[in-house]
């Protein structure tokens, strides 16, 4: 594993498939307003599925203050793209099969064997100003990112 990204140090650099077959840079996620990247253990399962809904229930709210919400696993385009239509997910998902950037985020496993459930709220320039790691409180990824982004864009 990496070292573990503070707040304050910059997103890592990675560009990463999505639903779509495009492959995202992180660099085009910048520049408009407050992104949030949280990455979870695995689509269709009973937390990932609850937080990407909360995610999705909260969209809008997201979308009104400009911020991009991206979800990263290790799961297939492919699953992915299953997992937004199941459940109506209107935020990207990106495929990082090898977990170079689950890795390069420093995102710990959980009781040892579980892809860790941290999420990043960083500004327009990509600096991270938030990080709430946890694998059983899945609303409170939206409630923090919510909160955070509410400051930052000063609404």
């Amino acid at each position: 594993m990496g070292k573990r990204i503070q707040v304050g140090d910059p997103i890592p650099s990675f560009a990463l498939p999505s639903t779509t077959g495009d492959v995202i840079a992180s660099q085009s996620l910048l520049g408009d307003g407050p992104v949030i990247i949280y990455f979870y253990p695995k689509d269709e399962t009973p937390g990932c599925t609850a937080q990407a809904c909360a995610f999705r229930d909260s969209y809008e709210v997201f979308q009104d203050a400009g911020a991009r919400v991206v979800g990263i696993s290790a799961d297939s385009p492919e699953s992915h793209k299953a997992f937004a239509a199941h459940h109506r997910l209107p935020f990207t998902l990106l495929s990082d099969r090898g977990n170079t950037v689950r890795r390069a985020f420093g995102v710990p496993t959980s009781f040892f064997i579980i892809p860790g459930r941290v999420t990043y709220v960083a500004d327009r320039e990509g600096v991270v100003q938030h990080i709430f790691d946890s694998q059983l409180q899945t609303q409170r990824h939206v409630e923090e990112a919510l909160g955070v982004v509410t400051r930052l864009v000063g609404a």
